[in-house]
């Protein structure tokens, strides 16, 4: 052999070593594992999830509900309908029973959301009256006292209106109406207050612009009687007389017997005049309106 092929024989013998030692180094078992014990670890094979019949977790979700009253527990059950079985009649309804265990476990945001995809994803089933009934459920019983802000009250009253005017027959709508009553109280009490506000200020202005909203908006409140009572104190305080007779008049035919007409007829009577009402005042309007003038 000439000298020219020993030299390249010699210069290939550390790359062939190299090989053969890294081939013999894979063909060995590492840590004591098997080749296919590696080859799990390499692909990180998981054999945790194991798909369960819709009906079985659906189930088991109902007993967690109502037996172990362990609502965060049978949440899961009902969502994991919907991830394992997501086109199934199941996964419909666990779809509507985790927005009621939502509501039950007082997480009203997840109600409001589990509810919302539910009307979203079958406005035409028997049901989307109680999810969007729930939605308004859910708002309502978010109400905050008449010292805050009562933007929650108002979604309230959209959601509740949308269970009325959707559900009209069903049984649903009956409650909605209830609420709708409670949540246009507590808006109603919200105006009151800052109107008292605004009179004790002396700012009859800003303060006749809050019992106005209540005597046109809010009619059917139990702040109505005082409201129109304040309407005959603050016309009266900056001259106008006309609509202080009219809110005197109005608040005596509505409810005679009210603690507030009495005030009212006094107050006007100690101007020397008499309750009058002038039926194209707004004030007249608005019981009109609803039948009650």
């Amino acid at each position: 052999m000439s000298e020219q092929r020993m030299t390249l024989r010699k210069r290939k013998s550390p790359a062939r070593l190299r090989l053969a030692g890294i081939l013999a180094l894979m063909a060995l078992p590492l840590g004591g594992c098997g080749t296919g014990d590696l080859w799990d670890k390499f692909t990180q094979k998981d054999d945790t999830f194991v798909e369960q019949p819709p009906d079985k977790l659906y189930n088991e979700g109902l007993y967690l509900m109502n037996q172990s009253k362990d609502i965060k527990a049978a949440s899961k059950k009902f969502e994991e309908v919907d991830r394992q079985h997501p086109y199934s009649d199941w996964a419909r309804k666990s779809l509507l029973m985790s927005a009621y265990a939502f509501y039950s476990a007082g997480d009203y945001d997840s109600c409001i959301g589990a509810a919302t995809r539910y009307v979203t994803l079958h406005p035409g089933s028997p049901d989307a009256a109680y999810a969007q009934y729930l939605i308004a459920a859910s708002h309502y019983d978010q109400i905050p006292d008449i010292s805050r802000d009562q933007g929650r009250t108002e979604k309230a009253i959209n959601s509740l209106e949308e269970v009325v005017r959707k559900y009209p027959t069903s049984e649903y709508a009956t409650s909605a109406k209830a609420k709708l009553e409670g949540a246009r109280d507590q808006l109603a009490g919200k105006e009151m207050s800052v109107g008292r506000y605004y009179m004790k200020r002396r700012d009859y202005t800003g303060a006749i612009n809050r019992f106005k909203t209540v005597v046109t908006r809010y009619q059917t409140t139990r702040h109505v009687e005082e409201a129109l009572f304040r309407l005959t104190e603050a016309y009266m305080s900056i001259g106008i007389v006309g609509e202080a007779q009219t809110a005197a008049a109005v608040l005596g035919h509505n409810f005679p017997d009210s603690r507030w007409y009495k005030e009212a007829y006094n107050l006007v009577k100690s101007g020397g005049l008499e309750p009058s009402e002038n039926t194209g005042s707004y004030i007249s309007r608005a019981f009109k309106k609803l039948g009650l003038g």
